[in-house]
């Protein structure tokens, strides 16, 4: 199994990177009050920053993801980046609800550096996971949802042999492959356009990788996608 960026893709975001976290073994059982702190201190810093909700969109990464969505003609106010979202849930004052340790975890993440971060259950995959552009054909039931809920011709998401992982570029996950109790192998990525920079995307991937380490166990490989290296084996047995 490999994930892969797709040429159609490294040629219209030739700076884009995608941060890979390979998690074998892990321990996704255990909820800890650290976990819970680390969220709220996380949650703590965007109320801080951003009293205004619709403040977050002068917010550079946020923006620079908006972009992204309107170029393959999406609404990002209809469909917002899943770090948008999240961090304007966070925002309004909600508090977010503990998920399980690996989606806690990247949750606390992603409103630490304003990067949309994700992850998928790697047994559960079926074939290589690609980062690709749409046909429009593809099967897609969102997390939380039973209906079928196919892309739009040209959107970019994830998808293996089976379907969709993730419709457009960051906007909604699947059932299918989501992150469970029972999860043990997994990858985690963190996806990074300008002007965001290698130096900042290497930063959130040491980070995640130590809590994962320190809460979940097993082992984590961390490794950079871009134009110059769209292609890294995901062999959950290794």
């Amino acid at each position: 199994m490999h994930f892969r960026i797709d040429p159609a893709i490294t040629a219209k975001y030739p700076h884009l990177l995608v941060g890979l976290l390979i998690c074998r073994g892990v321990d996704n059982t255990k909820s800890s009050p650290e976990i819970g702190a680390l969220l709220r201190s996380a949650e703590a810093k965007i109320r801080a920053q951003y009293s205004d909700p619709e403040a977050l969109k002068s917010h550079p990464t946020i923006a620079a993801w908006q972009e992204v969505h309107r170029s393959f003609e999406s609404n990002p106010n209809k469909f917002p980046s899943s770090v948008h979202a999240l961090c304007k849930r966070v925002a309004k004052g909600g508090e977010l609800p503990s998920i399980n340790p690996l989606v806690d975890l990247y949750n606390v993440i992603s409103l630490t550096y304003v990067l949309p971060v994700g992850g998928e259950d790697l047994e559960k995959c079926t074939g290589d996971i690609h980062l690709t552009i749409a046909e429009g054909t593809e099967s897609f039931i969102p997390l939380g949802g039973t209906e079928n809920e196919p892309p739009d011709p040209g959107e970019v998401l994830y998808r293996d042999d089976a379907g969709v992982l993730c419709r457009k570029f960051n906007w909604r996950e699947a059932a299918r492959t989501c992150l469970t109790e029972k999860t043990r192998n997994a990858v985690l990525l963190i996806e990074a356009v300008p002007p965001t920079t290698r130096t900042e995307l290497d930063a959130a991937l040491a980070q995640l990788k130590e809590l994962i380490s320190r809460f979940c166990g097993g082992t984590v490989e961390t490794t950079i996608l871009d134009g110059d290296h769209p292609s890294q084996l995901l062999d959950p047995s290794r």
